[in-house]
């Protein structure tokens, strides 16, 4: 279960966590890897406001970990600066815990002590020579998501198909499941 879209702007990249976010359940993870300014900060700040959070959600790369109450309590996490991977279950007692979502910012960094089931987003900023093609004063992002394990399964068309609605595909396609 994958899309692979493009979010042209900075809000078109909130948008899509935004879109996610109704379709969390308490446990799910969120993965975000990308390199820095790729907007994976950006994704949770949508996440969380479609979580209903409210006040600022900044990046956790100083603490490590922040929470967040909304709709379902949320853990922003930042593996950039663990020495282990074995590190991420040790900085906050509800890291990973089954009445919470978790976003783990670097997750691939840590991939290795994240569950199976969760979903994987991966940033990408697009090439400066697309970036000026489009006049934009940002480059855009490609955006892959990936969800893995059974609990997605039943979860993923309604995701899918909002995804397609919100930005469009690098190729202008429609996503698919």
């Amino acid at each position: 279960m994958r899309a692979e879209l493009r979010a042209p702007t900075p809000d078109a990249t909130a948008a899509l966590g935004a879109v996610v976010a109704p379709h969390l359940l308490p446990g799910d993870v969120v993965s975000l890897a990308g390199p820095l300014g790729a907007g994976k900060t950006r994704f949770v700040q949508g996440l969380a406001a479609g979580l209903g959070v409210e006040g600022r959600v900044a990046s956790p790369t100083f603490v490590l970990v922040r929470r967040h109450r909304g709709r379902l309590p949320l853990l922003h996490c930042d593996a950039y600066r663990l020495e282990r991977v074995g590190d991420l279950v040790t900085l906050d007692d509800d890291v990973l815990a089954p009445d919470v979502v978790t976003c783990v910012e670097w997750g691939d960094a840590v991939a290795a002590a994240l569950p199976a089931t969760r979903l994987d987003v991966t940033l990408t900023p697009v090439a400066a020579d697309a970036a000026v093609a489009t006049a934009a004063p940002v480059a855009p992002r490609d955006v892959l998501l990936v969800a893995h394990g059974s609990a997605w399964a039943d979860r993923w068309p309604a995701l899918a198909a909002e995804l397609t609605a919100a930005v469009t595909t690098p190729d202008g396609t429609e996503v698919g499941a």
